[in-house]
């Protein structure tokens, strides 16, 4: 057994303080109350006294282990040898506790920032309003902010997430939840329609209850899809025109004569159905699914929106003087019923053309179709044109007003989200790229072995080929299944191009880019697909290439790659194509599994100083896309201080950044939710791109050097556990739900890239998602903590000198401070009282304490550097929102963690109870929902 009688909760300050803000958090502490005893009584009433008590008995057990009354082993004792059709409500009932709890938060996150609008308290960091009046502040003039925001883009892209599997009716009716507690926090009993809150509240958490969390059958990449697209109808149709519009006016007015903004700063994008790395399901057919259930989804929305709008604009032509255009708009509907009704009869001819428009492009029948036999549009800008004709026809009578409302969306929806609603980006794992192109260049008789050739000449021969219209295969060609499926994908994203327009695919993405021919690779496959034509004058390539620098190596090379990629004419002359903008992806997992946090997050932001390095010698304007995860071990963590940790030039008035797992429901999912979040990305870009974030000045180059040290001393701390020590790898899958991540069907996408158990094999989503369910929260932290005391004690200068240079660093640097701030958090979150019971998973007691011991000790220096650093005890000092979560929401966790370790250890043992292996889907799944950026 792992001796845990010293490692009780960590003491992280603002956990502990009991009393700190009670007053402010009482409103949150009563709404978790009123949901919990809610379902306290929905539990009782449908399983009966037994289930309620052994769950009570857990509530009451799991605060006195926080309170240090009882020891954490008999929590654990009261579910060893648990029947588990006990078992399963005690979870599900945790579960769903934290579903509630995240709606308790969400609506007193909303409370607090009202009662600072009330108070007259000045507009809050991240906000819109602050961001202006910094913007105010800092007397820019219009060429400056003009040239800064050419082309501006914020792309959001949704990924799938092996943990975000909640069913409809369970997104449906949390949502419905959380309007419910709104109207109770604004202090009514009643909804608009008469019924009562607390009555309704009680039939939500009842149908919660009677709805399964989790489908019983594995994940396919169409349920994902599915899941990703609800958030449109949840709150994007109405949050990203409505932010658009509003950025756009503000910065418009501000700076008068630099027409800014000509195209939305918002645009989401997908990877679902599109990321293929790893992922072999897949498919030239999920592809076209995928693209094709965008389309969808956009269509419906206009042909909803258009029939509500028909019933709006019920004006008279007796009573008002409509302009030429719209009359003539009018005239294609010949329905006598409305002769002198002509924007009724100009927006049903818009629909009726929308309708065809389905009828071509779409696979499905969209409801409000309207078939009077009109021709469809060709593209959205006709679309746009005949919507602009109505807006200005209101406008010329007075009816500005009316414009404003549903119009106005309509006409910004049609702007943001064309006919295919979201880009699509397609990604794929280099090696793929090579072992296709190289069976390719056989087949046609180019060279039979392309592998064996040295990178130089690898990029001739490819540029070679590129030059020239000659496809290598034709449709007789005899491939491989690895070949034909690679050229179907890049087929489909031809044919979505053709469909829905180039916005449909925007983007191809290469996972472990290590070279130059790494990325002509990508623009053979292209080529091949009808997606690339580089040999005229003018080059056709509607989908931009982006290199992905993952690991810590590829990150230090990555400027080298991007300055020989631009050096190739053929290869640049695609990129003046493409407005002489060149994406560039940087990999937070990938490189964090590789070195470490610190390592990781440093190596990025020495990537991005040196790809601005290379933007400014070459004259492009780069792009940098985020792949961050939800987790801080994934380069999660507030996205507004994240934007503003970016070094100078990297931001340049575009960014897009993956949004993942339980992360997407918490930004999302609601209008006031996901309003907010978007705007703090909004916010974060503006500032950084136009003011002077940094804040280093001359001293940057000395703190630079600082971070170079201590980034190279944290790698090597972390290599030193996670690549160096014998059975680390068997410590990992024996202390953690790893295996069960694949084995039990969590997600469409298989765990590894490749069927090894190397880490380095192992993808980064159930690399962090393994950790963090098991409390360690190891690729958080790791390391970091021996790199600050290393480098202290290193000298030439004083302990206390080489503390203060830190000090100083976090005070003034936003890039430092971030790091320790998510670190910090990630730490408030660990446990290492509950890590020790699922080291207990491990049988080699040898290796189980040789291992978690350093685990332990790591764990302890590190909170100790923290506070070393920045002189706070308390690690959640600077998010309090996070304390409060963390005192109290976490004891509910206790109960979830023991019975995962208990459902572990019956599965591993060779119970095949399929109840068993759904607990254990169950636990992850209440876990992940509890802790919100798990993976």
């Amino acid at each position: 057994m792992v001796d845990v009688s010293d490692i009780a909760l960590e003491p992280i300050g603002a956990v502990q303080r009991t009393l700190v803000g009670r007053e402010a958090t009482e409103p949150m502490r009563a709404d978790i109350r009123l949901l919990g005893a809610i379902l306290g009584d929905t539990v009782r009433e449908q399983n009966g006294d037994e289930v309620f008590d052994l769950v009570e008995r857990a509530r009451v057990e799991s605060f006195r282990v926080r309170r240090s009354e009882i020891d954490r082993a008999e929590l654990a004792r009261m579910f060893s040898g648990i029947d588990i059709h006990r078992a399963i409500p005690v979870i599900r009932a945790f579960s769903h506790f934290a579903l509630l709890a995240n709606v308790a938060e969400d609506i007193h996150r909303e409370r607090r920032r009202a009662i600072h609008v009330a108070a007259g308290e000045p507009p809050q960091d991240s906000s819109l309003a602050a961001t202006y009046a910094k913007l105010d502040g800092a007397e820019l003039d219009s060429a400056t902010v003009a040239d800064a925001l050419r082309g501006a883009l914020i792309s959001p892209v949704i990924t799938a997430h092996p943990t975000e599997t909640r069913r409809r009716t369970v997104f449906v009716t949390q949502h419905r939840i959380t309007q419910l507690m709104r109207l109770h926090a604004e202090g009514h009993t009643e909804t608009d329609d008469g019924r009562d809150i607390e009555r309704e509240l009680r039939r939500q958490v009842l149908t919660l209850w009677q709805t399964a969390l989790i489908r019983l059958s594995r994940l396919q990449i169409t349920d994902e899809i599915e899941v990703g697209l609800r958030y449109y109808a949840a709150a994007f149709f109405q949050v990203i025109p409505q932010v658009n519009a509003e950025v756009r006016d503000a910065l418009r007015a501000r700076w008068p004569g630099a027409d800014l903004l000509a195209a939305p700063i918002l645009r989401p994008g997908s990877w679902i159905g599109g990321d293929r790395d790893g992922n072999p399901n897949v498919t030239g057919d999920v592809v076209r699914q995928a693209t094709g259930s965008a389309a969808f989804t956009a269509l419906s929305h206009y042909l909803a929106e258009l029939t509500a709008l028909e019933q709006d604009l019920s004006m008279s032509a007796r009573l008002v003087a409509v302009t030429p255009a719209l009359a003539e708009l009018a005239e294609g509907c010949g329905e006598k019923a409305r002769a002198d009704e002509p924007y009724r009869r100009a927006v049903r001819v818009i629909r009726a053309r929308l309708t065809a428009t389905g009828a071509e492009i779409l696979d499905r029948r969209p409801q409000h179709e309207l078939d009077l036999g009109l021709t469809p549009y060709c593209a959205p800008a006709e679309l746009q044109a005949d919507l602009d004709t109505i807006d200005e026809s209101l406008r010329a009578h007075g009816s500005g007003l009316l414009a404003d409302d549903r119009l106005a969306l309509l006409r910004e929806g049609v702007s943001v989200f064309g006919f295919h609603l979201c880009g699509l980006d397609m990604r794929q794992n280099s090696d793929v790229h090579e072992e296709v192109v190289a069976e390719l260049l056989a087949w046609a008789g180019v060279h039979p072995d392309y592998a064996s050739l040295p990178e130089d000449e690898r990029a001739a021969l490819l540029a070679s080929e590129l030059a020239t219209r000659r496809p290598l295969v034709g449709d007789r060609a005899q491939l491989t299944d690895l070949a034909r499926k690679e050229l179907e994908v890049v087929g489909a994203a031809a044919d979505a191009v053709g469909r829905y327009g180039p916005a449909a695919v925007p983007h191809y993405v290469i996972s472990m880019c290590r070279s130059v021919s790494d990325v002509l690779e990508v623009a053979i496959l292209l080529k091949e697909g009808g997606l690339l034509d580089a040999s005229g004058p003018q080059p056709y390539c509607p989908v931009a290439i982006s290199p992905l620098f993952e690991t810590i190596d590829d990150l230090h090379n990555g400027a080298a790659i991007l300055e020989a990629m631009l050096a190739l004419p053929l290869y640049r002359a695609v990129v003046d194509a493409q407005g002489g903008r060149q994406e560039v992806m940087l990999g937070y997992s990938d490189s964090n599994k590789d070195g470490g946090y610190l390592a990781s997050s440093w190596a990025v932001y020495r990537a991005e100083l040196a790809l601005v390095e290379v933007a400014r010698k070459t004259g492009i304007r780069l792009r940098l896309f985020h792949g961050r995860g939800g987790t801080v071990g994934r380069g999660g963590g507030p996205s507004y201080q994240a934007i503003l940790a970016q070094p100078p030039g990297a931001v340049n008035g575009s960014l897009r950044l993956t949004e993942q797992g339980e992360v997407i429901a918490a930004k999302y999912a609601e209008p006031q939710a996901a309003r907010r979040n978007l705007e703090s990305l909004v916010a974060a870009t503006l500032e950084s791109t136009l003011l002077d974030v940094e804040g280093l000045g001359d001293a940057a180059e000395p703190a630079y050097a600082v971070l170079d040290e201590v980034a190279t001393l944290a790698q090597r701390a972390y290599a030193e556990l996670v690549h160096d020590t014998p059975g680390f790898v068997e410590y990992f899958m024996a202390s953690t739900p790893v295996s069960e991540i694949g084995s039990l069907n969590i997600g469409s996408r298989p765990t590894s890239r490749k069927p090894t158990s190397s880490i380095s094999d192992l993808r980064a989503i159930p690399w962090v998602l393994a950790w963090s369910q098991s409390r360690v929260m190891l690729p958080g932290w790791y390391g970091t903590g021996t790199a600050f005391e290393q480098w202290i004690a290193a000298g030439p200068q004083s302990e206390d000198e080489r503390v203060e240079t830190l000090h100083e660093l976090y005070e003034r640097w936003p890039f430092f401070r971030s790091v320790l701030s998510n670190m910090a958090q990630v730490l408030a979150k660990s446990d290492l009282g509950l890590a020790a019971r699922y080291a207990e998973l491990v049988e080699d007691q040898e290796l189980r304490e040789r291992v978690f011991d350093k685990i332990v000790d790591e764990h302890r220096r590190t909170i100790a550097m923290h506070k070393v650093i920045t002189g706070q005890d308390d690690l959640l000092a600077d998010n309090p929102a996070l304390a409060r979560s963390v005192f109290n929401r976490f004891p509910y966790l206790e109960p979830l963690n023991h019975l995962q370790v208990e459902l572990l250890r019956r599965y591993r043992s060779g119970d095949d109870d399929e109840l068993v292996q759904r607990g254990i889907l169950l636990t992850m799944n209440g876990l992940a929902s509890a802790l919100r950026n798990s993976g």
